[in-house]
């Protein structure tokens, strides 16, 4: 069960993460985080850079998916060169 704390907004935006949970999580100064807002719940998503061995997992599930999918590897990289264009 998650721990809970209070806290405030201050003038600039700004909202402190109470120290317990920064240290129950590891988080440092500098981390970075999505955040997304419905209606009155706001969620903080600490992003991360996977290491290697996660990033050799994602690549494997994602080419399995593709396979699946029935997609070939120049489907793939015609669709990221779309994104790009989009960029």
């Amino acid at each position: 069960m998650a721990d809970l704390a209070t806290t405030k907004l201050s003038s600039k935006g700004q909202v402190v993460i109470p120290e317990e949970i920064r240290q129950r999580l590891g988080l440092d100064a500098g981390a970075q985080f999505v955040v997304m807002g419905e209606k009155d719940v706001v969620i903080l998503k600490l992003i991360h850079t996977p290491d290697m061995a996660e990033f050799d997992e994602l690549v494997t599930r994602a080419r399995k998916a593709a396979k699946w999918a029935g997609k070939k590897p120049s489907d793939v990289k015609d669709a990221v060169q779309r994104v790009r264009r989009r960029a």
